[in-house]
């Protein structure tokens, strides 16, 4: 490996062509790795979250009101919208190029030693990086979300963690996970340690018995969020208010600055964890002013008047998607443009956006990439239903042109599908200078 890496978009080229020549490494080889590494921000307090839907969300709310107490915080989250650099998050800032650049030479100068004996992943790669970074910058508490699963995660390298959170348990990446939500749980349940407490969402019977019995397996005490610690939800034009009861207090009242009803949970479920770290600094004042101040980017962000960007892209984050446009009110039109990648329940999440009678046009668009669902394969899932008007565009460029042009006073456009969709139409509105 004697290539040699200068600028920022060359590290950037090299970890994009990763997957192109490496395979999955075992969690051994991976954690051999690691501690070859020096274990870079092993004694920070690791707050360490999986789950299906709402990781990202919930890292946000956690480093937000972290920040807010002014207590010093490293996230590393994915995937990334724009640029890959929106991963690495140390006290609210992204890191910047030349700092992404030295913690790559810091991982590669190691993988070069080992003389092409282990290379990292793609996602390795990365949270080694992340993880430099934030020993660099001596950060007291580190926010880390899984990449996929839990379990067998390369995050999942670390063993000593204050709080460990799982979200939302739902259907997605089966073809690693499980084909139940009992086998998904199980994987996800793999970050719990014993003795750490593990905060969840209660709500799903057989979810909630395969985290019990793991947790109480391994000797991890569970504090578990039920729906009904959450009330008075008050939902305005762009915040939705709401009580929580965290174990000190009675009920407590927040606002998130966002119309996406989901966010309340995940917001729910970041104050209850961040209660049960139980440090005097983090007073009711940071706690409700770090979420109230929040704000996630690709989750039911209105990115033009009456433009909203979601990144629902599997059944649960679509229905919860689905939750939020209901109570939107609209004069006009609603219009949908949707895309999605190959390997996602594009049938099931195309059954419930044409079924839920709430969109008078849906616009279909591919994506670019590898991944990308085909135009062709678009329109022929959404052929077979009815209620509202198809079109079809071969770029995504020409669609946001059209949409721009033909949208009236009234309508309300909504942007859904995938992640890697949002990224993209992020990366459309800054090259129309409208960011």
């Amino acid at each position: 490996m004697e290539e040699t890496f200068e600028t920022y978009g060359a590290a950037v080229n090299y970890i994009n062509a990763t997957p192109k020549f490496t395979t999955k490494n075992s969690r051994e080889d991976t954690a051999r790795f690691w501690e070859y590494l020096g274990s870079p921000s092993k004694n920070r307090k690791i707050l360490h979250i999986a789950g299906t839907n709402g990781k990202g969300s919930v890292c946000a709310y956690l480093c937000a009101v972290l920040r807010k107490a002014g207590i010093s915080c490293g996230m590393f989250t994915s995937p990334h919208l724009v640029s890959m650099r929106e991963r690495f998050v140390i006290n609210g800032e992204m890191v910047s190029e030349a700092e992404f650049l030295e913690a790559f030479l810091v991982v590669m100068g190691e993988v070069k030693r080992l003389a092409s004996t282990y290379h990292p992943t793609f996602f390795e790669l990365l949270f080694f990086m992340a993880m430099v970074l934030f020993e660099k910058h001596d950060v007291e508490y580190v926010v880390l979300e899984t990449g996929l699963g839990g379990r067998l995660d390369a995050t999942n390298v670390v063993e000593d963690k204050k709080l460990c959170i799982l979200t939302s348990i739902g259907y997605d990446h089966m073809e690693y996970l499980g084909e139940s939500l009992p086998q998904i749980a199980g994987e996800k349940a793999g970050i719990l340690r014993p003795g750490v407490p593990v905060v969840y969402p209660q709500g799903q019977e057989d979810v909630d018995r395969v985290i019990e019995e793991y947790a109480k397996k391994i000797g991890a005490k569970t504090f578990p969020v039920g729906k009904a610690a959450i009330k008075e939800i008050n939902i305005g034009h762009k915040t939705i208010d709401f009580s929580l009861h965290l174990h000190y207090y009675d009920y407590i009242g927040f606002t998130v600055s966002t119309s996406a009803l989901y966010q309340v949970e995940n917001a729910a479920l970041a104050a209850s964890a961040i209660a049960r770290l139980e440090d005097e600094r983090i007073t009711v004042s940071s706690l409700r002013d770090g979420i109230r101040e929040m704000v996630w980017e690709g989750r039911m962000e209105e990115i033009l008047p009456s433009i909203y960007l979601d990144g629902a892209h599997n059944v649960d984050g679509i229905r919860a998607f689905l939750e939020t446009v209901k109570r939107h009110s609209c004069t006009g039109r609603r219009i949908l443009l949707y895309s999605t990648v190959r390997d996602k329940q594009y049938e099931r999440t195309a059954a419930l956006l044409a079924q839920a009678a709430l969109f008078d046009e849906i616009w279909l668009v591919p994506m670019q990439g590898e991944r990308a669902l085909p135009l062709a394969k678009l329109t022929d899932t959404f052929g077979q239903y009815t209620g509202f008007d198809k079109k079809a565009y071969e770029t995504l460029d020409m669609a946001f042109s059209e949409l721009l042009t033909q949208k009236n006073d009234g309508d309300k456009v909504y942007i859904v599908g995938s992640l890697y969709l949002a990224g993209e139409v992020k990366a459309l509105l800054r090259r129309f200078g409208n960011d």
